[in-house]
């Protein structure tokens, strides 16, 4: 009898054993799902660091034209957000998921329109409209591309330490994608660099037929440089294409695998309403806000800088690239720093270590060594910058739940609202940005800029950056979550679970407290989707009608 017990039970256990290796996620499958991320950092790194230098000097645009299209694509992208992550919410089931059909649908259209904007139009009237509808059309399908593919973690599998497992795996190849595209973009353009036109008069003893070979032969390398964007453009096509195609074929979405309870569904101006009355989210939004526009100026900027102030035109890729390798290499030192030292001390050491170099960068005659050894130290500040504030917010939404446990299924607009206002924050510099270089005068493909032009590009990428550094740490130094009030409220999270599993709570009176101790940090390995690059392109889903 007993001996038939043991029988029994040792089934039961190999069964129990057979059931979570089922629901364990395969390495092969963490690697797919991982892949899907990298086409969203891949070409947001080639659009920021480039897009600005391209519209200016490839495309020969009117700074003015290019500042309207920068803005109006960026605050698009930010619109879109919340519209898409509205309409995932309530797409149907179908036999290859609910999330999968956008990300599959929409890859074809993102390729051609990305392809498109790295194409210069054959005619001269009408040429900022067509960068502008491609751009915009571009950034409604990278959103309908990513944020259903953020929603994705949640629908992988149904154990947490799966999906924070494929999450790791997610931000390895995000990382790494950043780095891809600023290789791809630079290395391809940087091997064919138009030669700036000297717009100086002629002198008089001066032949036509010398002027008109030099202009051709100017004519025929920027034709180079127009290939050369078209070819990178092409290459970051080609792969955005594959990985969508190893996302749908090593993905498999399982239906209802964390679908939420019944919640309340807000509207924008609710939602808003609802953080704007959690002082510690605003402080830390509008602090962050301050320090992720000067890092957005000053990329933005940098490559215009490196080429025309500093005059390392042939170089300025390659400096772009050390920044985006050092920010990666030190993203785990920061991680061990604010996990022994707290994130408010992160806050102010790594976001204000940058603030020496801008300095030193615009006040002395810079070499090309001291350029790459102030893009080396800068790296540090700008992944610090980038990985503090998807560190942060988990801390502030378990705060929101310790003043509020009878509200809940509202985390993630803690999260989109966060992405809406970088995003709108971020296109407003951009505009801004080349807008002040269109009265400064700047000079489309001049070898020498005026000098009103130097001292804009100096303002733009270290006077300006440095006052909004400076205001984003003051607004911190009010942030009331330190590291003992974060574990206090880890500690009474941990107690209300306590009491939800023991049925009552309070005099008897069951808690309605759906999320676990780390339910903020599980959302945010669900929408965290990069801690590194300069470009703040972050799309969340968002509960909002």
């Amino acid at each position: 009898m007993f001996h038939l017990l043991m029988v029994c039970v040792s089934l039961s256990l190999s069964q129990k054993e057979k059931e979570e290796k089922k629901k364990n996620l395969s390495i092969c499958s963490k690697l797919c799902y991982a892949v899907g991320g990298a086409p969203y950092q891949i070409t947001g790194s080639a659009v920021g660091f480039f897009l600005q230098i391209y519209l200016l000097d490839v495309a020969q645009l009117d700074p003015f034209y290019a500042s309207i299209i920068l803005f109006v694509g960026r605050i698009w992208d930010a619109v879109t957000d919340p519209t898409v992550g509205f309409l995932v919410s309530r797409s149907p089931w179908t036999r290859h998921g609910r999330m999968m059909p956008w990300i599959v649908l929409s890859t074809p259209f993102a390729v051609l329109s990305y392809f498109l904007i790295w194409v210069v139009p054959p005619v001269e009237k009408g040429k900022m409209f067509w960068y502008l509808i491609f751009y915009c059309l571009f950034q409604s399908m990278q959103t309908c591309f990513h944020v259903p593919y953020s929603a994705l973690t949640m629908f992988i599998s149904s154990e947490q330490k799966e999906r924070d497992s494929a999450t790791a795996y997610r931000m390895t190849v995000e990382i790494l994608g950043s780095v891809i595209g600023t290789a791809i973009q630079g290395q391809i353009v940087g091997g064919a660099n138009a030669p700036c036109v000297n717009h100086t008069s002629p002198q008089p003893n001066s032949s036509v037929v010398g002027i008109s070979s030099e202009v051709n032969a100017s004519q025929v390398s920027l034709d180079d440089t127009k290939h050369a964007y078209m070819l990178a453009s092409g290459v970051i096509s080609i792969i955005y294409v594959l990985c969508a195609v190893v996302l749908f074929l090593g993905v498999r979405e399982k239906k209802d695998v964390m679908r939420p309870k019944a919640e309340q569904r807000l509207t924008f101006l609710e939602g808003l309403q609802l953080l704007r009355r959690h002082g510690p989210y605003v402080k830390l939004v509008m602090g962050f806000l301050f320090t992720s526009l000067a890092f957005m100026l000053m990329e933005g900027n940098f490559a215009l800088f490196i080429t025309y102030t500093l005059g390392f035109r042939d170089d300025f890729q390659n400096i772009l690239l050390v920044i985006m390798l050092s920010g990666t290499l030190t993203i785990p030192l920061w991680h061990l720093f604010l996990t022994r030292y707290g994130k408010k001390t992160a806050v102010y050491i790594g976001i204000s270590w940058a603030i020496p170099f801008m300095i030193l960068v615009v006040c002395i005659e810079s070499t090309l060594v001291m350029s790459y050894i102030v893009s080396l130290a800068a790296g540090f500040s700008v992944a610090a910058a980038y990985l503090l504030p998807w560190s942060m917010l988990p801390d502030v939404v378990d705060d929101f739940k310790v003043q509020n446990p009878e509200s809940h299924g509202h985390e993630a607009i803690f999260y989109s609202f966060y992405v809406f206002f970088t995003k709108f924050a971020s296109g407003v510099s951009l505009g801004v940005s080349t807008l002040s270089l269109h009265f400064a005068g700047y000079v489309t493909r001049g070898c020498v800029q005026p000098d009103s032009v130097h001292l804009t590009l100096k303002m733009l990428v270290s006077v300006v950056p440095i006052s909004l550094i400076i205001l984003g740490l003051l607004i911190f130094k009010s942030y009331p979550i330190n590291e003992q009030r974060r574990q206090q409220n880890r500690s009474q999270l941990q107690a209300l679970l306590d009491c939800q599993g023991q049925g009552s709570c309070r005099g008897g009176r069951s808690v309605p407290f759906t999320t676990t101790v780390n339910s903020s940090e599980s959302i945010r390995s669900a929408f965290h989707t990069e801690p590194l690059r300069m470009t703040l392109y972050i799309s969340t889903p968002v509960i909002l009608q």
